[in-house]
């Protein structure tokens, strides 16, 4: 499985920003497709997460309301639309890909880098 992350940029708190991440290969109706990211200095945090086949989605906590994970099985790529961006989310946003009922994720993306300014 290859994962592509795009749609990072520099914004301006309060805007939007929708990233995406393109997958190719592998059987996607066995997978979750999960956005990750990481602020400088900090550790690796979970943002959200979409089962491939149903579409259930997962988020962090902190997250819910503002970021919305999505799929488009057409064009086999993930979205992560972000509202009211805030500095502290800026980070590098990763995709990745795992299988159901595992833990890790056994793909990575590039990352794109997400940049908020106050």
């Amino acid at each position: 499985v290859q994962l592509q992350a795009s749609g990072g940029g520099l914004v301006q708190a309060g805007d939007s920003l929708r990233l995406s991440c393109a997958v190719s290969g592998g059987t996607l109706s066995r997978y979750l497709i999960d956005w990750f990211r990481q602020a400088p200095g900090k550790e690796r945090e979970f943002v959200a997460s979409i089962r491939w086949s149903g579409g259930i989605t997962y988020y962090a906590d902190s997250l819910k309301g503002r970021f919305t994970i999505s799929r488009d099985k057409v064009k086999n790529t993930v979205y992560l639309q972000m509202n009211s961006l805030k500095p502290e989310d800026t980070a590098v946003y990763y995709c990745a890909a795992k299988v159901l009922y595992q833990d890790e994720p056994f793909a990575w993306g590039q990352g794109t880098l997400v940049t908020v300014s106050s």
